[in-house]
């Protein structure tokens, strides 16, 4: 046994004299906020939104503020990013009359309050306000919410799709498999061939064993278990779950939901689609969901029960199963992202939009 204060040297990883994390065993975790709010600020300022359409011009100016965390995880080469950022970009616009003459200028900002791993295949929420709520500045606020919403949309894509590569970790380790690689060739040069031919041997065992292990983990499934209390009765809960203008208002996301059993269903924007198994009025919802993010042919099943104990108190006790452990892009987030989703985007935002809270 270690003296204490030195520890066991049987379980200490001690480090390299070159400080190489080999192989990217261990995990690895970069702070990606800087490098973020840079990438950002190439990607969302001074783009052109209209330029003279309708007598009407308008433009993003510059990055306000990037607020939040970003991070990206690498072990033994995979890949895990981890962001929820809440960005602000200032914008201006102008209306000019037949002649070209300057009617109105106007400043005004966008808000994305929520860009998050959690939501990576799901178009962001987008907020446009203006300083000037007059006929001609509310004109030009709706032309940069119609005309600049997609543009920000698909900058934000770009962005999101770079973390998934792994952000400013992606070239480096680009850098560490070449030069890992050209080690391994000046190593092997030097030796007989017996050695070659053994490490070879070894190399594809050790990688057959790796992508084996990596297929089982990614065959996994976990279940998720709520009970929620809210101050209404069962029937308007139950009716909630099933409006789908209710759900695109306290969503902020278009839905359809059938109220039929086999009918189909799309929310958040159609990043979840899925249809009725059974349905029993204010007592019982039971569905197939299915995110986009996940890889194909794969379906969970949600049940949620429904019950008054007194009148005006509805506890609701869901059970969500077979969800996978990862999504398609090997992300090991999704039971956490999936609970903290049903929690926040629909008990929460089901309490504060429609006073149920208890």
């Amino acid at each position: 046994m270690a003296k204490y204060g030195e520890g066991d040297k049987r379980w200490i990883v001690e480090d390299r004299p070159d400080g190489a994390n080999v192989h990217n065993w261990h995990w690895a975790e970069t702070d990606c906020l800087e490098w973020s709010r840079n990438l950002l600020n190439g990607l969302l300022s001074g783009l052109t939104i209209l330029d003279g359409e309708g007598n009407l011009f308008v433009k993003t100016k510059k990055i306000e503020k990037v607020e939040g965390e970003a991070y990206v995880n690498v072990r033994k080469g995979k890949i895990i990013p981890g962001y929820e950022l809440n960005v602000t970009v200032s914008w201006e616009g102008e209306a000019k009359d037949g002649d070209g003459g300057s009617l109105l200028k106007v400043d005004g900002v966008v808000e994305i309050p929520y860009i998050s791993d959690e939501n990576a295949d799901e178009n962001p929420e987008i907020r446009v306000s203006v300083k000037d709520e007059g006929p001609l500045g509310k004109r030009l606020k709706d032309a940069m919410w119609v005309k600049g919403k997609p543009v920000i949309e698909e900058k934000v894509k770009v962005y999101v799709e770079a973390m998934a590569r792994g952000g400013p970790c992606k070239d480096e380790l680009e850098a560490k498999n070449v030069s890992s690689k050209s080690k391994n060739d000046n190593i092997s040069s030097g030796s007989s061939t017996s050695y070659v031919s053994q490490t070879a041997k070894n190399d594809v065992v050790a990688e057959k064993k790796e992508v084996k292990k990596q297929v089982k983990k990614k065959e996994g499934f976990k279940n998720i278990s709520l009970s929620e209390k809210f101050s209404c009765r069962a029937k308007d809960l139950y009716e909630i779950m099933m409006d789908e203008n209710r759900w695109k208002g306290f969503t902020q996301s278009n839905a359809r939901i059938s109220k039929e059993v086999n009918g189909e269903i799309s929310i958040f924007d159609g990043s979840v689609t899925g249809k009725n198994l059974e349905l029993q009025e204010g007592k019982l919802i039971v569905q197939k969901w299915r995110f986009g993010s996940w890889p194909d042919g794969i379906e969970s099943t949600v049940r949620l029960v429904f019950d008054e104990p007194e009148p005006g108190v509805t506890v609701v006790k869901l059970t969500h199963t077979d969800v996978p452990e990862e999504d398609r892009y090997g992300n090991a987030t999704v039971v956490e992202n999936t609970e903290r989703g049903w929690r926040d985007l629909i008990f929460q935002r089901i309490r504060a939009v429609f006073g149920f809270g208890i």
